[in-house]
């Protein structure tokens, strides 16, 4: 499958979904109309997933599997060669913990690519792909986290069934801890004057990290779930400086945004925000799994100052500094 055909307009707050399933054997209080009968003749609980179109290379059948040394969890199948790369496999339904139906004749694999990293994942099957705004995800409850092992970053109800939208990331990072957030030396002539950034950021997990990140290079941090909240919190800090006659970057110097959030994306906080004749002032940096080659002309579309892939928070501390001098100086020599 070809993601290059499918691609959204940028900040229009949209994304396409690959839908797929999970069979799992059937316990005695699962709901019957979520059963169906396997293409093996037996009958299993069906679980539906979905995944951004944009994380998405292709979808193939199972390949040949190599195993793979030290690894450490029952997870990781091994790997295969797709066009002279060896790609990692993972059983996703192990990775759940789901009690996994296999019918060899039919599991698919999804290959993807984010954070620089090229996974795949083993399904049960493939169904379609959907259109929708981002304003029909919600954000999982605590129940559904911890049944998921806070994989689940969203879930869009259709009228038969509930999608789950799951976290490859952090189940990536996690099987291999060295892909995750790191920061490094900033250096010994790092001064940061307090400048105050605003984060959005879905992942709980992501954001505390990034919080405790950029507090550690000096920053003054405040941090939000998602674009909704980031745009009103921006909005509150408008009102408040023109209220007060004070500049915007008073109250904020930079804007920190993932790309994929319930609610409100990053592409469409991005786009509101450079529209807008007061807070257009602010650099925008996304810090997003979904910074590439291929997708790096969206954030571009909507005005993005900077674009940062997932894991370099060095990176985002480093260029956030860089884009707020940027725009002192700037404004000092229009003032001259």
């Amino acid at each position: 499958m070809s993601q290059t055909n499918i691609l959204l307009e940028s900040g229009t707050n949209e994304l396409e979904i690959v839908e797929f399933y999970l069979d799992e054997q059937v316990k005695e209080d699962d709901d019957e109309a979520m059963t169906v009968v396997s293409a093996s003749g037996e009958r299993v609980y069906r679980g539906y997933y979905g995944v951004n179109v944009a994380k998405v290379l292709e979808i193939i059948r199972m390949p040949k599997v190599t195993e793979m040394p030290e690894v450490r969890h029952p997870s990781v199948l091994g790997a295969f060669n797709l066009r002279s790369r060896i790609i990692p496999l993972v059983d996703l339904a192990v990775w759940l913990e789901k009690s996994h139906v296999v019918s060899s004749s039919q599991e698919k694999t999804i290959v993807t690519e984010f954070n620089n990293v090229t996974t795949a994942f083993m399904v049960s099957g493939v169904t379609r792909i959907h259109r929708v705004s981002w304003e029909q995800v919600e954000a999982p409850n605590d129940y559904v986290s911890n049944m998921s092992r806070n994989t689940v970053i969203g879930v869009v109800r259709f009228e038969k069934r509930i999608i789950f939208l799951l976290d490859l990331e952090r189940i990536v990072t996690d099987l291999n801890p060295k892909l995750g957030l790191r920061l490094e030396d900033l250096g010994a002539d790092w001064q940061n004057k307090g400048y105050r950034a605003l984060i959005a950021d879905d992942s709980a997990l992501v954001r505390d990290m990034q919080r405790d990140l950029l507090e550690h290079a000096g920053f003054t941090v405040e941090a939000v779930s998602n674009g909704r909240l980031a745009w009103d919190r921006l909005t509150a800090f408008k009102q408040r400086a023109e209220a007060e006659g004070r500049p915007i970057t008073d109250f904020v110097h930079v804007v920190v945004s993932d790309i994929e959030m319930p609610v409100m994306d990053g592409l469409n906080l991005t786009s509101r925000i450079k529209d807008d004749p007061v807070l257009k002032v602010l650099p925008v940096l996304l810090f997003s799994s979904l910074i590439t080659d291929k997708l790096r002309h969206k954030g571009e579309s909507v005005g993005a100052d900077d674009q940062i892939s997932k894991p370099e928070v060095t990176q985002v501390a480093k260029r956030a500094m860089a884009l707020i001098q940027a725009r002192q100086a700037e404004a000092s020599r229009a003032a001259a």
